[in-house]
């Protein structure tokens, strides 16, 4: 039977779960970095012990997630870990270079605007998304298994993924600045601006659709939300998801140029589009008459 708690009350117990999965991170991190394993990895050890510490935070959450009945206890930890991996990694690395700067201001805002949203919409302990309910009734035999490896580990990989851009943006932009030249050249300069920029955008982005979806359905609710950015595209909230990611990867390249990292902002896009789009729209179409002439009308994103 699931527990019920008041939706304050709640707050603070998800909070406690993911501060002490932080400290079980950490002290993975700790290990695979100190404690003697994976000795013939060299350059990327850390990158490996930030990897770890990832999945055994995830893991953390999953337990609590089955104890409390409910796969939502996950749904923070989206927007929880990058910013917090990006600030501790300046820390570890010592790298406080302008880039970094940069990418510390673009991820906490992106993160704030995200974890803000999470707690307006957050209804309690008890209340489980929609998206999971539905796999709990029609994959019950499977769940387990869907709710471990699709629902918390694919996202967290897919998140590390398009994070590795950013924390590539250290050692790099630490290069640059310890260099004989000593700066950046005018184009990096101005691409790693634009990335900054794509970022801010792309949060503000989501910001005024989290208000405008919120204040239509307030107002009317059952109705189809196209006001707004929701008249230009049935997914402002997603779009700007995926053009964060792209932006965190534009200032990667401003330093780097083109190579296999853009599979991290591919990797976002792809669930985006191959996941979360298909889920909700079968949603609205089920449960709003109106949403089929809505989606004629209108971009799928913006």
């Amino acid at each position: 039977m699931k527990r019920t708690y008041s939706k304050w009350t709640s707050v603070a117990l998800i909070t406690a779960i993911y501060v002490f999965a932080g400290l079980m991170g950490w002290l993975m991190f700790r290990w695979v970095l100190y404690g003697g394993i994976l000795d013939f990895v060299h350059v990327q050890k850390p990158i490996i012990a930030l990897f770890a510490a990832d999945l055994v935070a995830t893991t953390v959450v999953w337990i609590f997630g089955l104890l409390y009945e409910n796969v939502s206890v996950y749904d923070p930890y989206w927007s929880v870990f990058p910013p917090v991996a990006f600030l501790l990694w300046a820390f570890y690395t010592g790298v406080w270079s302008l880039p970094v700067i940069l990418l510390l201001i673009a991820s906490w805002y992106w993160g704030w605007r995200l974890t803000r949203n999470w707690v307006i919409t957050f209804k309690g302990i008890a209340h489980e998304d929609w998206r999971y309910t539905k796999y709990r009734s029609l994959h019950p035999a499977l769940f387990h298994l869907i709710n471990f490896f699709g629902l918390n580990m694919v996202p967290t990989l897919v998140v590390f993924a398009a994070m590795l851009p950013g924390l590539k943006l250290y050692e790099t932009s630490n290069s640059v600045y310890m260099s004989a030249e000593a700066g950046l050249s005018s184009v990096s300069a101005a691409v790693l601006i634009f990335g900054f920029i794509v970022c801010l955008s792309s949060a503000t982005i989501q910001l005024i659709a989290d208000k405008q979806s919120h204040d239509f359905r307030a107002a009317n609710p059952g109705k189809v939300c196209n006001v707004g950015l929701w008249k230009h595209g049935r997914h402002p909230n997603y779009f700007g998801e995926i053009q964060f990611w792209w932006g965190i990867w534009i200032m990667y390249a401003a330093l780097n140029g083109f190579d296999w990292f853009i599979l991290g902002p591919i990797a976002m896009t792809a669930l985006f589009l191959g996941i979360s789009v298909p889920l909700m729209e079968h949603r609205q179409l089920a449960n709003k008459p109106d949403y089929a002439e809505y989606k004629k009308q209108t971009r799928l994103l913006i």
